[in-house]
């Protein structure tokens, strides 16, 4: 069964905790695949992640790039995997037609925004039913994670 996180954001917006998350990803050689509610918000990551930071950037790609297989972190708003990752990140409240399918996932919803937090409760609830590890992570004032809970 693959492992979830469920990463409530409240004190980062995700376009500050997103590269964080993925920066720790690419450091275990880990494969990404970013999937977005949009190909807007796609294109939105796509240029973030070169220009998040100066001192560094995150070695990506998206469908306007083109190279799937090469990249090591896939943006995408479709539900695939073309560059055979094993890390499945959900933005926007996306979700794959077969959780079974990955690793590990790490699902960033926004803690501001109601609906957002009802939804991903009824997520944890249908992949917990599922069978799945779900790990519940919430910002500290630091914008670290701490661990509040686990099935």
């Amino acid at each position: 069964m693959t492992q979830i996180g469920f990463y409530h954001l409240t004190r980062l917006a995700l376009d500050q905790a997103l590269p964080r998350l993925l920066e720790k990803a690419a450091a275990a050689g880990l494969k990404v695949v970013v999937m977005a509610g949009s190909q807007e918000r796609v294109e939105h990551l796509n240029g973030l992640l070169w220009t998040y930071s100066e001192d560094s950037w995150l070695p990506h790609g998206a469908r306007a790039d083109g190279e799937a297989a090469l990249q090591p972190i896939w943006l995408t708003e479709a539900d695939e995997n073309p560059n055979g990752a094993s890390v499945l990140v959900l933005c926007d409240g996306v979700t794959p037609a077969d959780m079974s399918a990955w690793s590990r996932c790490l699902d960033l919803f926004d803690g501001k925004d109601d609906d957002a937090v009802q939804a991903a409760r009824e997520r944890w609830k249908a992949w917990k039913a599922d069978g799945h590890e779900l790990v519940y992570y919430q910002q500290t004032a630091s914008g670290g994670w701490e661990e509040k809970a686990r099935t």
